[in-house]
């Protein structure tokens, strides 16, 4: 058995997350399906990662294993063949026999998007949320640096968590313009569910007077929900990037498909 890592993103629209569902459609059951079809087994993948409904991925790794003979290059072209349009292979490198996707991982980076202006834009549809209220990217990207750090984020994530461990590391988190976009860039050990669309939210209250804009230490020590700012929805939400060791070593180069 060959253990292979491999490297998607897709819109995430059409979907309810990454995890299969038993009654809603997920990115997990389509990619499955295409890989099934591709080699001729079941064979079930692990991914790096929960998303939620609705969210997308620029970098999203994956592993799986098989006793097929397929290369590299038959994997990528062979699925981005039989995968629908919003979702795409990117890399696809044989791994160790003990890489897990998930268990392996170190870090995650996020971003989330704001179309932020008085006006509609039809090509931001489901992928940038849209807020018409002027936001202080200065003024936020400071606060935001308050996030920095090991906390317990109990406040910072949604009700429904049945995590017993609510600690977290932020390693950075910057608020910058491109044009009408704003995009707050958060990366991290780990995250609660809702988590980033609730610090975000958090952040929109500070803009809009409704928090004072030294209020994040305040909210992190409280380990209260109700302190926080609102969850944003879920369009303008990207998983960015995901980071694993630099010393894991893996049997042969990745092979990268272009997919602009």
């Amino acid at each position: 058995m060959r253990n292979f890592k491999v490297t998607i993103r897709y819109n995430g629209a059409a979907y309810h997350g990454w995890q299969r569902q038993n009654n809603s459609l997920a990115v997990q059951e389509v990619f499955e399906k295409a890989l099934c079809g591709l080699l001729g087994e079941n064979v079930t993948v692990s991914g790096c990662s929960r998303t939620d409904a609705g969210v997308h991925a620029r970098q999203y790794v994956l592993n799986f294993c098989t006793s097929s003979t397929i290369t590299c290059r038959g994997i990528v072209f062979g699925l981005n063949s039989r995968l629908p349009d919003d979702i795409g292979v990117m890399t696809c490198e044989q791994a160790a026999e003990d890489f897990h996707a998930r268990f392996d991982c170190i870090g995650k980076e996020y971003e989330y998007v704001i179309h932020n202006s008085e006006y509609k834009n039809p090509f931001y549809k489901d992928t940038a949320y849209r807020s018409w209220y002027p936001i202080d990217e200065k003024k936020l990207d400071k606060a935001a640096k308050d996030f920095i750090g090991e906390h317990d984020f109990k406040a910072f994530c949604c009700t429904d968590c049945d995590k017993e461990n609510t600690v977290r590391r932020i390693d950075s988190f910057n608020v910058r313009r491109e044009g009408d976009l704003v995009i707050f860039t958060v990366s991290g050990s780990g995250f609660l569910y809702n988590m980033v669309r609730i610090m975000v939210g958090t952040l929109l209250f500070i803009n809009e007077g409704k928090l004072p804009e030294n209020a994040i230490p305040d909210i992190i020590r409280s380990r209260d929900r109700t302190r926080a700012g609102r969850t944003v929805p879920p369009q303008g939400l990207y998983l960015n990037k995901v980071f694993y060791p630099q010393h894991q070593k893996e049997e042969c180069l990745p092979l990268q498909a272009d997919l602009q």
